[in-house]
């Protein structure tokens, strides 16, 4: 009985390690979408790598079955939202 409480307590511990490495991931994606997206209203150039870097991540964590895949983000969907979010 104790083999198996082991076992479960070390997948739980697994699970909360892949959410919790997720969610840095998560907010460290969404800093850089915000940093990009004020660069575009700002007329300065920008790029997507630091953000699909952490999506990157992300994507290899949601393999494991745990954390949902996020979607590589292009340039031209920055584009796109800073111009719908101006009307």
């Amino acid at each position: 009985m104790t083999e198996v409480h082991q076992a479960i307590t070390a997948h739980l511990q697994k699970q909360h390690a892949i959410l919790k490495k997720f969610a840095e991931l998560e907010q460290e994606r969404e800093h850089y979408i915000e940093e990009a997206v004020m660069l575009c209203r700002n007329g300065q150039p920008f790029t997507v790598e630091k953000i699909n870097a952490a999506t990157k991540k992300m994507n290899e964590l949601a393999k494991q079955g745990v954390v949902p895949a996020r979607k590589y983000v292009t340039v031209e969907m920055v584009k796109e939202y800073v111009e719908r979010s101006k009307k």
